[in-house]
């Protein structure tokens, strides 16, 4: 039988805090490892428990999401936990923040039940939580405002199909759907996909396209 997945909740209100432990534990193949009303706990408890997901609240007292976020995904000692950041609104400024600080993706507080235990298996193999209408508007949104301070580009290694796959990736397109638009295997995309995860030392396609958007190879309206 596969190990649970083991979910650690971070919300400064008790009651959604709750709600989600309810919700976790209530799931077959999942269980809830600990709270945290405040990101300086979150850090703490993600050090000590080792959790494969922490549901991050983004506004919070004593440290922010994002300043947790960063914080857990830049210890090599918590490299296996992800962060799944909750957001009560799909264009929170928070939300762009804790991408580039490590998230592997979000999801709003209000989603229903199915779609955030969705999100959490999701996250926990290692991929990332892209919704293709609201992510990518997001992502698109607040990498335009940020234009002046973007990074050097770091696409220097990548093929021209590499790059191709990026664009997809970075417009929300899965696998299957990048496999169908550019008529090459799914096992082929797979290996692409792992290429560019190591060159670009990504953690996860939400990480993908963070660097699709901020070198600008993906634009703000470009078709997929």
């Amino acid at each position: 039988m596969a190990e649970a997945v083991r979910v650690l909740i971070v919300d400064d209100q008790a009651l959604l805090r709750g709600s989600f432990r309810v919700l976790v534990d209530a799931t077959p193949g999942m269980e809830s490892v600990g709270e945290a009303g405040d990101g300086a706990r979150a850090v703490e408890l993600a050090r000590e428990l080792k959790p494969d997901v922490v549901l991050m609240d983004l506004r919070m007292p004593v440290m922010d999401g994002i300043a947790a976020t960063r914080e857990i995904c830049s210890d090599e000692t918590m490299a296996g936990v992800r962060v799944l950041a909750l957001t009560m609104f799909d264009m929170d400024e928070y939300v762009y923040p804790a991408l580039q600080a490590g998230a592997s993706g979000f999801m709003l507080k209000d989603a229903s039940p199915s779609d955030l235990v969705a999100g959490i298996r999701v996250i926990a193999t290692g991929e990332g939580v892209l919704a293709p209408t609201v992510t990518r508007r997001l992502i698109a949104s607040f990498s335009h405002r940020d234009e002046r301070v973007r990074p050097v580009p770091r696409l220097v290694g990548l093929t021209k199909r590499e790059q191709e796959v990026l664009v997809l990736i970075a417009n929300g397109l899965s696998n299957a759907e990048i496999s169908a638009q550019l008529v090459i295997s799914l096992p082929t995309v797979k290996t692409h996909v792992s290429s560019l995860l190591s060159k670009l030392n990504a953690r996860d396609r939400a990480q993908l396209v963070i660097v699709a958007y901020e070198t600008g190879l993906a634009e703000p309206g470009m078709p997929a």
